[in-house]
């Protein structure tokens, strides 16, 4: 935790008071900036939350796609994003003119994208899906039905193995944290903790789901360990969870999978660290930057994501 952290805390929870405002925060966002959300989630919890929660204000902890989630959901709901600047590698790997033209040519096909997209992306899509869903959602379609998958192409090509449906047709895109885990370095880790769990999110290349003991969303891979009778996991998400991990098992060891460049923190994801305690507040003071766009659009995008919460 940041050393002020009791004075930051206690000016957040001030303006939450004041403003009517709620803070929904993701797994990946660090430690300080979870424990002053009021709820903390995967993309499904989240975007679940983001429309039924009552507020005047949502304070979205996270990177852009997910405040514009919120937004779609919530449009008489002022949502905020501490840090505009932060992204999705994922999401941007899929720009929304490019996949217009790329859906052109698949005229048949049902558009199944993951929840890391832009929202102009969403209003091309027929059901959204997160990667704790995508295997349910997948399944919801008749067979014979063929489907464009996107952004992710680890994640859809996870899904298609599993349901074994030739008919999915895969937009080439990739979380840039996910794909830098190490094949050898997971491998080596095995090694040296052989009773130790290998916990794998789908977003990983499938070399690397295939050593995997458990493949889930952050949700299902807390769940799977919480569950489990193993005190050792190996962790191959982005290192975010750790903390979620530690704080609500301190009796198991999380053990952060290496990445392909040892030099650098490849399993943290950025773009989720430039949320600060900081940034929220100035966030809440100043009740801006907005998240904004066109009623349009984001009635697009809604149809695209009730139809993702309402598979049961």
């Amino acid at each position: 935790m940041v050393e002020n952290f009791a004075a930051l805390a206690a000016r957040i929870a001030q303006l939450k008071k004041e403003k009517g405002a709620v803070i929904l925060a993701h797994y990946y966002t660090t430690p300080e900036v979870q424990a002053v959300a009021d709820f903390l989630g995967d993309s499904l919890a989240l975007s679940v939350k983001a429309k039924d929660i009552e507020a005047k204000v949502i304070l979205f902890a996270g990177v852009h796609f997910m405040a514009e989630t919120a937004k779609v959901l919530s449009p008489d709901k002022k949502v905020l994003i501490p840090n505009p600047e932060a992204g999705c590698s994922l999401a941007e790997s899929c720009d929304a003119e490019a996949f217009a033209a790329f859906k052109s040519q698949y005229p048949d096909h049902l558009v199944v994208s993951y929840v890391n997209t832009t929202v102009g992306v969403k209003a091309l899509t027929d059901i959204c899906c997160t990667s704790s869903n995508a295997l349910q959602v997948v399944e919801s379609i008749p067979r014979e039905q063929p489907i464009i998958f996107a952004p992710d192409r680890n994640l859809g090509g996870y899904i298609k193995r599993l349901t074994g449906r030739d008919n999915m047709v895969l937009w080439d895109g990739a979380c840039h944290v996910h794909e830098q885990f190490s094949l050898e370095g997971i491998l080596a880790l095995k090694e040296k903790y052989p009773e130790a769990k290998v916990v794998v999110h789908p977003e990983c290349k499938a070399t690397v789901a295939d050593t995997a003991d458990y493949v889930g969303s952050t949700a299902g891979i807390l769940a799977y360990c919480e569950k489990s009778e193993a005190t050792q996991f190996i962790v191959v998400t982005e290192a975010g969870i750790l903390a979620e991990m530690r704080s609500k098992l301190p009796n198991k060891e999380f053990i952060p999978a290496p990445t392909i460049d040892s030099t650098c923190s490849c399993n943290e994801c950025k773009y989720m660290k430039m949320v600060t305690l900081e940034s929220i507040i100035a966030c809440l003071e100043n009740e801006s930057p907005e998240i904004t766009m066109d009623e349009q659009t984001r009635k697009a995008a809604e149809r695209s994501i009730i139809n993702m919460i309402n598979i049961r």
